[in-house]
């Protein structure tokens, strides 16, 4: 790793801490404030979310004002050097106003063809997972490790997450409901420490519907570095977001994969 790899991944913990930071106050309190973003649904946006990224745009200011930033909260800011920091201050608001603790806070760092460096940040149970610049690690209340993916390649063994039972449309639950029928167990509802998850070795697969840029970007890049696989539904980039699978290796990428594209393709 080279000197300014080192700095933006030392820039990457700066953030990641001063979100933290600035949510964990907020964390289950009663009087905690929010607004809905989804006219005749429920998209919740609190003051915790804000005030996140807001700390870590304010760290980028002062350390890397050249970069573009990319936020949920408050959009885009351009840059110069080509590089952009993509900010989901607190991925799963629902869980986090909710009281559950699968919520976190996503930075990735990409180009317009890659995701270079992610980071998965849940601050209340005092675990981090980051990768890039060839590292993966985490640290925790058990210290910190080297993140490595499943070796299980048997679609029937593996362990398979996604956040909400509805999926996506009709037809993407279709499709989704076809993976789930083939693997050993099917979970719900863990937003992006389903990604972390499958970082370190834990589950096998995440197939996942309608997401935004600054939901996969940080994803990508912890799971990349682990040794996993993230694309579309059709195994292209899934930087945008969209339809996403994510997979521990390529073998298990490609059984999901073919049952997604046959199951899109009715």
């Amino acid at each position: 790793m080279d000197a300014q790899q080192r700095e933006i991944l030392d820039t990457a913990h700066e953030m990641a801490d001063a979100a933290g930071s600035a949510i964990l106050p907020f964390f289950r309190q009663p009087d905690l404030s929010e607004d809905n973003k989804l006219a005749g649904g429920y998209d919740p946006v609190t003051e915790a979310d804000r005030a996140a990224e807001q700390a870590m745009r304010d760290i980028l200011a002062r350390r890397r004002p050249q970069d573009a930033i990319l936020g949920e909260e408050f959009g885009a800011t351009p840059g110069s050097s080509g590089l952009t920091w993509v900010l989901d201050p607190i991925d799963g608001t629902r869980g986090f106003v909710s009281g559950t603790p699968t919520w976190g806070v996503l930075i990735g760092l990409s180009d317009s063809a890659r995701v270079h460096m992610g980071m998965i940040d849940q601050p209340y149970i005092g675990e981090r997972f980051w990768g890039g610049f060839g590292t993966a690690q985490m640290r925790g209340p058990r210290g910190q490790s080297q993140l490595t993916v499943s070796a299980r390649t048997t679609l029937s063994e593996a362990v398979l997450f996604t956040t909400f039972p509805e999926v996506g449309t009709p037809e993407d639950r279709v499709a989704f409901e076809a993976v789930s029928a083939c693997v050993k167990l099917t979970r719900y509802g863990m937003d992006c420490y389903a990604y972390a998850l499958l970082a370190s070795g834990q589950v096998d697969l995440v197939v996942e519907c309608g997401l935004n840029s600054y939901d996969i970007q940080g994803p990508i890049g912890v799971i990349e570095a682990a040794g996993g696989v993230v694309t579309d539904w059709q195994g292209g980039p899934a930087l945008q977001g969209g339809r996403v699978l994510a997979a521990a290796n390529r073998s298990l990428h490609k059984a999901a994969l073919d049952i997604l594209g046959a199951m899109s393709k009715m």
